[in-house]
């Protein structure tokens, strides 16, 4: 991991102030990697901010991108967040709306899971989110879709969350198929892996970074 380089965007500091945080060491750092265009792993204890670590620097880059273009270059998904379990989908989707709603960032979320209904996921491969959040079954699904690389082609960032759950085994393997597929298509993807609890670090981030 970097050190922290990095800073919050005044947008994103009074938020923190309004709620009388202050950023910690390893959200800046994420920050900082994300800058860098470097892949990250970070492992950090439960209620240490570890998800919104993993969000900020797609947040600050939304944030600063402007009106999005309804077609084209720049109007696909930024940002792809992969949980193992499709009930965390929509716990993370509603606290990423809490700084979402209070900075007042023009940034389109939605959850796609074996849940959603089919209606729902035809809309948003018409009308694609910034952010998806989803598990590793309905990835493979959509990179196996034929329309898949036009679709993902402005993707800058995949974000896998509880990563020790899903790093080994047959949906590790079926993760690891959808992360190559995805950055064919957009070869400038990031990958952001998170976990409360590793034994081996070593031996994720190396698991992470392609090739």
């Amino acid at each position: 991991m970097t050190s922290p380089a990095a800073s919050l965007p005044p947008l994103f500091a009074d938020w923190f102030a309004s709620r009388g945080w202050a950023p910690r060491r390893h959200q800046l750092e994420m920050i900082a990697a994300a800058e860098a265009g470097a892949h990250a792993l970070l492992v950090a204890p439960t209620g240490g901010g570890k998800t919104l670590a993993g969000f900020l620097p797609s947040l600050i880059d939304l944030a600063e991108r402007g009106p999005r273009p309804e077609h084209g270059p720049g109007s696909g998904i930024h940002t792809i967040y992969v949980s193992p379990l499709k009930a965390l989908t929509t716990d993370v989707e509603r606290n990423l709306m809490t700084p979402i709603r209070e900075i007042g960032l023009n940034i389109h979320v939605e959850s796609r899971t074996g849940d959603t209904k089919q209606s729902k996921k035809q809309r948003q491969r018409d009308n694609p989110p910034d952010i998806l959040l989803t598990t590793p079954e309905q990835l493979a699904l959509f990179c196996a879709w034929g329309g898949a690389r036009a679709y993902f082609a402005d993707l800058k960032c995949i974000v896998l969350d509880e990563v020790h759950a899903i790093w080994s085994g047959k949906r590790g393997d079926l993760l690891n198929l959808g992360l190559a597929r995805l950055q064919s298509f957009s070869p400038g993807l990031r990958r952001v892996a998170l976990s409360a609890t590793i034994d081996d670090p070593n031996l994720i981030a190396e698991w992470l970074v392609p090739g």
